[in-house]
């Protein structure tokens, strides 16, 4: 595992959570959240769910001086849309560009009423590049997306969740981040990720193909101890415990 020195990694059970530092993103801290998304990655099947958050007031409103997501040489938010199961991230106060851009990788994204979602890249005579551009249309609509980028809109709890940027809001949402995450990582792992990857996949096909995706899956998934103990705890009336397997 990566060492880390800009932000912190803890560790319960099958659950993992990434500490920004909060305020604007370092190109250090850029490098680390990537490294530290590419590795937990690989560690499959003994990490079943990532949540990501922030000391700060603000989750992050942006790049710091040092940092041109151009140059960078890294790519955290698409180190963070390869993980292959779920990715919650916990908001609040100003999220803009990159720290948007990050948020957008995400799975799910819970937010405080504080939260204000912005992405003003082109008022610095840039665009985005971590994905902005693309994963802001296909997730709230070309329309917000336009009236964001093009028009600077920020947006604030309410309309963020009208249009599916934001799925949950609490007053604390470090700790809805964690209810929800305990909840993800008590389902089957095997599952989890099926779904994420029908998801994602699935829209860039035709309808019939993707529906003989979501098939495909299904069979795989029939093969798996997991869906061998769902039934099996159905039928016993009792919880089931799934063992990523």
């Amino acid at each position: 595992m990566t060492e880390l020195q800009h932000l912190s990694l803890e560790a319960e059970g099958a659950r993992r959570r990434v500490v920004l530092a909060g305020g604007p993103l370092t190109l250090a801290a850029a490098r680390e959240l990537a490294a530290v998304a590419s590795d937990l990655a690989e560690e499959r099947g003994a990490v079943r769910v990532l949540t990501i958050s922030s000391r700060g007031t603000d989750f992050c409103p942006g790049p710091d001086h040092d940092l041109d997501p151009l140059t960078a040489g890294v790519d955290p938010p698409a180190a963070i849309a390869a993980i292959p199961f779920p990715v919650v991230v916990a908001l609040g106060g100003r999220v803009g560009s990159v720290g948007l851009e990050i948020a957008l990788a995400a799975d799910l994204r819970i937010g405080r009423p504080d939260t204000r979602l912005s992405l003003t890249d082109i008022a610095s005579g840039r665009l985005p590049c971590w994905g902005g551009t693309q994963r802001l249309p296909r997730l709230a609509g070309r329309s917000v997306a336009s009236s964001m980028l093009l028009a600077g809109a920020e947006l604030d709890h309410e309309a963020a969740s009208r249009c599916g940027l934001l799925q949950f809001v609490g007053d604390d949402a470090d700790a809805l981040a964690d209810e929800v995450s305990a909840r993800l990582a008590e389902l089957a792992p095997y599952a989890l990720a099926a779904a994420k990857e029908a998801l994602i996949r699935g829209p860039e096909l035709p309808m019939r193909h993707a529906l003989e995706f979501e098939g495909d899956l299904n069979h795989l998934l029939q093969t798996t101890r997991d869906r061998a103990e769902g039934l099996t705890a159905f039928f016993d009336k009792r919880p089931p415990h799934f063992e990523g397997s």
